[in-house]
């Protein structure tokens, strides 16, 4: 027995960062949904999402599983039901299926439809959901702390330098192979986890919330606010704030990000910045593709960046702006708030797909990947969209 974690039907309110990901592969504190709950289950997980994403994940074995929506937030209560679900039982909120346990075929299964595999439907409190690509910048502090009490129960911190000035360094955990010097660390506002054989440069300030993924790299003299995630092998810079960076992504110079959420395989050139606030003070409305609407999304929202997009040097993004997937972002002044999917540059022109998977592919080079068939025939079917 497994779990599953699918993608309920409102998945494509969260574009462009599902364009090329299951909801499940999202990463919000230190960890993606799917590792989240192998942790605390210790169960193996499997994703069931859109058919042109799922040979990304593979497939179960026939038999019985334990369904769980991915977009929920889970906490220990929901632990516990995993534990104590009978066969045919599941939990319930206005939304939908939250939990539950059945066998039937991973093919037949309809996110629609999905209460209808189940004989005994009980009332759950309305569960916390991820909705909108900006409420994992609302949530993510509460997950740093959630995934760092996780990760470190019952773990014992590698030793922090003496060079480095800490404050409360109970809340601070260090994993084997890290490298931390000369920098200040202050977990008085949230803890702050370093992965394995990352590297903490020299004049590094970071205040919590915190989490720096394995093997990525903050660079001299960066200026870190909570709560912020920079997930594996990624390189970070200048000055971050209340943002992600889901993996494999570099904002390595000066300028500003602030209240963002980037994809996989992103690059910001040298003096990217984002606006974060409007001029106003006002409310911020971001575009939703599946809505076709702007929709308000608080009083700070940077910019929400899908996988394998680029900035051009001293790009300046709008506040509350969302730009696609492979996009090879360029002009004068400030930015468009929206930039589809394989833009280049940033007034209409389209990105060819020969070039961008080139392009693509000589930046995985960079972290000693390449471009694998499976991602290129999803690129090649958004591209066809």
């Amino acid at each position: 027995m497994s779990i599953i974690l699918f993608d309920n039907i409102q998945r494509n309110r969260l574009w462009p960062l599902t364009q090329t990901k299951a909801v499940a592969a999202l990463r919000m504190g230190i960890l993606t949904m799917v590792e989240r709950w192998e942790l605390l289950t210790g169960m193996q997980v499997f994703v069931h999402t859109e058919d042109y994403l799922q040979n990304l994940y593979g497939y179960p074995d026939a038999g019985e599983h334990i369904w769980i929506d991915a977009s929920v937030i889970p906490d220990r209560a929901l632990v516990d039901v995993v534990k104590s679900l009978d066969r045919n039982d599941c939990w319930a909120d206005e939304n939908g299926l939250i939990i539950g346990k059945t066998a039937l075929s991973f093919e037949e299964f309809d996110a629609a439809q999905s209460l209808q595999y189940f004989e005994n439907i009980h009332d759950h409190a309305t569960a916390d959901r991820i909705r909108y690509p900006w409420e994992m910048i609302h949530w993510n502090d509460r997950m740093l702390r959630f995934d760092f009490d996780v990760l470190t129960h019952g773990k014992t911190s590698a030793a922090i330098s003496s060079t480095n000035r800490c404050i409360h360094p109970e809340h601070i955990f260090i994993e084997s192979g890290a490298v931390v010097e000369y920098a200040i660390l202050n977990a008085s506002t949230g803890p702050i986890y370093i992965g394995k054989h990352a590297t903490i440069m020299e004049g590094t300030s970071i205040r919590g919330p915190f989490a720096l993924g394995n093997h990525s790299v903050l660079k001299m003299n960066s200026r870190i606010y909570g709560a912020t995630t920079l997930g594996p092998y990624c390189m970070g810079g200048g000055e971050i704030k209340n943002s992600i960076m889901s993996g494999y992504s570099n904002k390595a110079h000066d300028g500003y990000m602030g209240d963002a959420v980037i994809g996989e395989w992103c690059n910001w050139g040298a003096g990217t910045s984002n606006s974060n606030l409007k001029n106003t003070a006002g409310v911020v409305k971001v575009w939703s593709e599946a809505d076709q609407t702007y929709l308000p999304a608080g009083y700070k929202c940077g910019v929400i960046m899908g996988d394998y997009s680029r900035t051009s040097i001293n790009a300046s993004i709008n506040t509350g702006s969302v730009i696609g997937v492979s996009c090879n972002v360029f002009g004068e002044g400030l930015l468009p708030n929206i930039i589809p999917d394989f833009s280049w540059g940033c007034k209409g022109v389209k990105y060819r797909m020969d070039k961008a998977l080139e392009d693509i592919n000589n930046w995985k080079k960079l972290k000693n990947q390449s471009l694998g068939e499976i991602e290129k025939q999803i690129l090649i079917t958004l591209s066809s969209k």
